[in-house]
């Protein structure tokens, strides 16, 4: 396994799987000259049994390789939570292969050979979306920990307030006056950091589902 490190922790990283040594050296060298890192398997297998940096990065993935198939790989990953967006390369792929990878999720899918410049725009591509994935998920635990501060009743009023319902109709909902719905109201949205109620649809709607 090939390693090129940057010293920077949160530097991108590129997960490299192919079967041909010769494919991962020429890859490896074309990502570290533009400044992203690699880390090289040579089977799905030895990815399913490493221990994945936890990095803003992409995985490169061939289709045909001994053991794992590329798709195989793609869809066991998914199975366990591992959310790094997929670049397929491949000589060996084909419109099937192409729109299944897609439908499960994968950034791109290219075929050999192909151009530097084509390769190293779909790798930034995955890795922006990453990027943008993993900042996602920063605010959602946040918020979830806001989420976690209110009463039972301040989340019944979160959840009408959402919905769209006005103060009376939420005091006729729970069966209390509307000073008290204000009063629960006014606690909810300090405790959410809530500027505006656009800004706490927009905190709820950043909720994981299981709590909405």
């Amino acid at each position: 396994m090939g390693v090129a490190t940057s010293g920077i922790a949160e530097s991108p990283v590129a997960i490299l799987i192919d079967d041909d040594a010769a494919v991962r050296e020429a890859l490896e060298e074309l990502l570290n000259s533009v400044g992203i890192d690699t880390i090289s398997f040579s089977s799905g297998q030895e990815v399913l049994d490493a221990e994945l940096p936890d990095r803003p990065g992409c995985l490169v993935l061939d289709v045909r390789m001994p053991g794992l198939s590329g798709l195989d790989l793609q869809h066991l990953l998914a199975t366990k939570g591992i959310l790094t967006p997929i670049v397929f390369l491949t000589g060996h792929g084909d419109i099937a292969m192409s729109v299944q990878a897609m439908k499960a999720g994968a950034v791109d899918f290219l075929t050999k050979p192909v151009r530097d410049q084509t390769f190293l725009d779909a790798v930034s591509t995955a890795i922006a979306n990453d990027v943008a994935r993993r900042a996602a998920s920063t605010v959602s635990r946040k918020n979830e920990a806001l989420y976690e501060t209110l009463t039972p009743r301040e989340r019944e009023v979160l959840r009408l307030v959402v919905s769209g319902a006005m103060n009376k109709q939420i005091a006729s909902d729970l069966g209390i006056s509307e000073i008290t719905v204000k009063l629960h109201r006014s606690n909810m949205m300090k405790k959410m950091n809530a500027r505006s109620i656009s800004h706490l649809f927009n905190v709820w709607q950043s909720l994981p589902a299981d709590v909405r």
